[in-house]
């Protein structure tokens, strides 16, 4: 068992799906990323923003969801404000350079990998020993990283990093929706057996 047991973490698993359209919308970016490798960048641009905008309103529904829960839900607002204030950067000035649409991205993994890292410490509560939490805050922090430090690789090598860093993290995203509804099951079911165990 990852979870640790109490009540309130029921209405924690029923949100499961956020997680899972979350890494849905990750994965869909790096496929389209994939698929129109030739594609103007401004097209590129809004592209990213409309993902980072989409993922950072999750983020706020997360935030809500730990409020309710009385968990650490700081890092979640922090991840919102990130994502849709990256995104609408980037689609208010659609015709910005590689360079600066580079730094933005860079700017916004680092951060968003940051706070996951400390959203996935506050839920050790809730899912005790569940690596993936931390590993898509790593995932993030090392793409920016890697954005950071390979500034020349122009367009395709920008397109192929986005699409590589989306298909991972929605991936991980759907992996750790799919054990929380898991879990949910289980939770479910051991409620039931002990309501069969009463008195009635």
């Amino acid at each position: 068992m990852f979870l640790a047991i109490r009540d309130s973490s029921d209405s924690l698993l029923n949100n499961w799906w956020l997680l899972l359209v979350r890494g849905v919308a990750g994965v869909t970016t790096g496929l389209l990323t994939l698929s129109v490798p030739t594609v103007p960048l401004f097209a590129v641009v809004w592209l990213v923003g409309i993902y980072m905008i989409w993922d950072g309103l999750f983020a706020f529904m997360l935030m809500f969801m730990a409020a309710h829960e009385r968990l650490r839900w700081w890092p979640f607002l922090g991840q919102g404000i990130v994502g849709v204030g990256a995104g609408s950067i980037a689609m208010i000035w659609p015709a910005l350079t590689a360079m600066n649409l580079l730094y933005i991205m860079s700017g916004w993994a680092v951060a968003l990998g940051i706070l996951q890292v400390i959203a996935a410490l506050g839920l050790r509560e809730v899912m005790e020993g569940e690596p993936l939490l931390a590993l898509s805050g790593g995932v993030s922090i090392l793409f920016g990283l890697m954005l950071a430090a390979r500034p020349g690789d122009g367009a395709l090598g920008l397109l192929w990093l986005i699409a590589a860093y989306a298909l991972a993290f929605g991936l991980i995203q759907i992996m750790l929706a799919v054990r929380m509804w898991r879990w949910q099951l289980e939770f479910q079911a051991s409620h039931v057996r002990i309501a069969g165990n009463g008195p009635y």
